[in-house]
């Protein structure tokens, strides 16, 4: 005999298929959740296919993103061949029938007969190593992606609120210029404060440079503050959208700095 078991994949459950061999089922189309409980009525299942054919069943399933991955741990650990079929070459088969129908148990069924038809190469386990950088490689670029985002977002609300301070600081997202924003988010809140309180404030928040140079950066900001024509907030909700857009870029960098 050629046993072989067939998964259609979803998110937290799989539709189960076996065949015993080439066009002969074994019982009927079965549905298993993706907890213990039920990878271990699986596990039941597929030894009483091993029982009554006296071998031990592939189990093909297609690849699904992360949805297959408990199946794959727990097989694989009891020492079951995986076959992960990339979908256009499962799809490709199945087009190819007359009957276009969409089910899990069909799709499951498909599996098993795209097994005895195509010479199927066993999934290949990545080392520990290789899957974690993968896994944190696609983190880092979310992460990046989420920054950019953030950063654009920023902009255009701080363009509605003080487009003049873009020219204050070189370096906008500097923490001496989100956190100078972050304390006197408006041109009001700048010019209600003096030279003094300014180049404090930003001595502060950028110890490493020199009183003068905290001096000419506040005579700077109060400059972009007189020239801003947007002297009041329009809108409060701005205001808060700025200060919720600041917080998120220093979650960002604090995440880039441990990564």
């Amino acid at each position: 005999m050629n046993p072989v078991i067939g998964l259609d994949v979803a998110k937290g459950e799989s539709q189960v298929q076996a065949y015993l061999e080439r066009k002969k089922p074994y019982k009927k189309s079965l549905k298993v959740k993706h907890d213990l409980d039920g990878l271990a009525s699986l596990l039941d299942f597929i030894k009483e296919l091993e029982d009554i054919s006296g071998e031990l069943p592939p189990l093909v399933m297609e690849s699904t993103g992360h949805y297959h991955t408990p199946i794959v741990q727990y097989f694989e650990d009891k020492g079951y061949l995986i076959i992960i079929v990339n979908p256009l070459i499962s799809y490709k088969a199945k087009s190819s029938s007359l009957r276009k129908v969409k089910t899990d148990i069909i799709d499951a069924n498909h599996l098993c007969k795209l097994y005895y038809k195509e010479d199927l190469e066993p999934y290949k386990k990545r080392g520990i190593q290789l899957a974690n950088l993968r896994h944190l490689t696609r983190q880092h670029d979310n992460i990046t992606g989420m920054f950019v985002q953030t950063k654009l977002q920023f902009q255009a609300v701080l363009d509605q609120i003080s487009p003049e301070y873009s020219n204050v600081f070189g370096d906008l997202y500097s923490d001496v210029s989100l956190k100078i924003l972050h304390a006197f988010p408006t041109s009001e809140d700048i010019l209600k404060a003096n030279n003094e309180v300014l180049a404090t404030k930003i001595k502060e928040f950028c110890n490493s440079r020199s009183l003068q140079w905290a001096n000419k950066q506040a005579e700077k900001l109060m400059t972009a503050a007189a020239q801003n024509p947007f002297q009041k907030a329009l809108y409060s909700g701005l205001a808060l959208s700025l200060d919720m857009y600041i917080n998120m870029l220093f979650e960002y960098k604090k995440t880039s700095i441990h990564a």
